[in-house]
């Protein structure tokens, strides 16, 4: 059988198998050797974010006939896209349609905080008061679906190969896991994988209660993004075990740390002007 045919056929599997399989790896290093001290229960809060991530999965299959592969596969039936109207090698289809896919969230990542109607429902990812692998994929049901829109858009736009697909879902939901743990690495190891992908530390800046700091380090998977546009902050100012985790204004464990709560916030609380990389 044609190994492509064969990943096609079992996408769901493989990909559920690198989800679980990325879970227990970074539960049980964060376990072993946790960076921070966790400031609520980790059971609590890993029964409630991944409880949101299994909604989100039921309500996206619910209400979307197609996904992503089904959106390349149709875009490669009917040659729409740039890489399908270009005849190039299945390598290079590959790395430029995951480049440019992660330069697209990355983009998609700052304007999730610089538009208000979109920060509203972002900041279900930013509430969480702790930092952990489950962070990763905490986000809020009308976010996901609007993701994939915009998924959707840029595989038609680029029509790559449909592996190529299947190979960034894979990679980009790995490294938000990894750089979401509540672990280190050694600075000089941390230090030299920064130049090329988000580590842990790198994005956990992102996640500070501080807006200027919060406003940073937007990249998910490439660093290359926040060096090139002026996004990259190097460190927070209280240092990565006194900073505080979360939004200032949404501190209460029955919203943060709670299924039903996560679900309202974006229809509760004023929120101000939100500027990116804004300056104290």
């Amino acid at each position: 059988m044609d190994l492509t045919l064969f990943i096609v056929e079992k996408e769901s599997m493989i990909r559920f198998g690198f989800f679980f399989g990325m879970l227990i790896v970074m539960g049980v290093w964060e376990t072993l050797k946790p960076r921070r001290v966790a400031t609520i229960s980790k059971t609590s809060r890993w029964v409630n974010n991944l409880g949101l991530i299994i909604l989100n999965g039921f309500v996206l299959r619910l209400i979307l006939p197609i996904t992503t592969t089904g959106v390349a596969l149709l875009a490669q039936k009917q040659g729409w896209g740039i890489l399908n109207y270009y005849s190039v090698p299945k390598t290079v289809n590959i790395l430029v349609f995951i480049v440019v896919l992660d330069f697209t969230i990355y983009l998609q990542h700052v304007m999730v905080h610089a538009v208000p109607l979109f920060w509203r429902f972002h900041r279900v990812h930013h509430a969480d008061l702790d930092y952990d692998v489950t962070t990763g994929a905490r986000f809020h049901t009308f976010e996901i679906i609007f993701s994939m829109f915009i998924k959707f858009t840029a595989i038609m736009l680029l029509g790559p190969a449909v592996i190529a697909v299947i190979l960034f879902e894979i990679i980009l939901n790995a490294m938000a896991m990894f750089n979401h743990g509540n672990v280190g690495l050694p600075k000089a190891l941390d230090r030299f994988l920064r130049y090329f992908i988000v580590t842990p530390d790198m994005h956990r800046v992102h996640h500070s209660v501080e807006e200027d700091e919060t406003n940073s380090n937007f990249g998910f998977n490439l660093s290359i993004w926040d060096r090139l546009f002026g996004t990259y902050r190097a460190k927070v100012r209280a240092g990565q075990i006194n900073m505080t985790i979360g939004i200032k204004t949404i501190r209460r464990q029955k919203e943060t740390n709670h299924l039903l709560g996560m679900l309202l916030i974006p229809f509760k609380h004023k929120i101000s002007k939100y500027v990116i990389n804004s300056t104290k």
